[in-house]
């Protein structure tokens, strides 16, 4: 697996000069989006979270011992609808004010193909850790001289799991328990 990562990886890394070590790399906010997708009464809404912050160790040659450390400032979601964002940071859903953040931490990756990637983790919200896979692109990207990696996937998180969803908003009738979590990272060498 591991010949089959770096003949896979090789041509990016004599592209951008890589040295064969371990990298830390750190998100891009600018470049880099944090989409939910949810859907309210049966109709369709998203929002985003901002501001996130995401570190990456990741050595091109041992892929398997990446690193990513992610942390999510719940008070900084955004939404078209202020009262929508009330609700969110109330204490039936996020409680922003006990949990002011969420946490995503992986300390392994496997390739699954040519760019195609998991890591193993465990994500954290209201104080609630569940382990987590985390499946991935990675791309090689030069955005206005500054050479970075992009990192895409999408993926599912049941709400109620985490806590996400107390008294009233604890059914589903309204808010289904599954949101889609979009995420577009771009990151630079730290």
């Amino acid at each position: 697996m591991k010949k089959f990562f770096v003949a896979a990886l090789s041509p990016l890394l004599l592209l951008i000069g890589l040295p064969a070590l371990a990298q830390t790399w750190v998100i891009d906010q600018e470049q880099s989006r944090v989409i939910f997708h949810y859907a309210y009464t049966g109709d369709p809404y998203q929002g985003e979270f901002r501001n996130v912050d995401a570190v990456f160790n990741i050595d091109p040659m041992n892929p398997g011992s990446c690193e990513f450390t992610v942390t999510i400032p719940i008070g900084d979601l955004w939404l078209d609808s202020p009262e929508a964002i009330d609700y969110l940071l109330d204490v039936e859903l996020f409680d922003v004010d006990q949990f002011p953040t969420a946490t995503f931490v992986a300390e392994e990756c496997r390739l699954t193909s040519m760019d195609s990637f998991t890591s193993n983790g465990n994500l954290t919200i209201r104080s609630v850790t569940r382990p987590m896979s985390f499946p991935f692109t990675l791309s090689v990207e030069n955005n206005d001289g500054v050479i970075g990696f992009r990192l895409n996937s999408r993926v599912t998180i049941r709400r109620l799991e985490y806590g996400v969803g107390q008294g009233y908003w604890a059914s589903t009738a309204e808010i289904p328990n599954d949101i889609d979590i979009e995420v577009d990272v771009f990151a630079v060498r730290q």
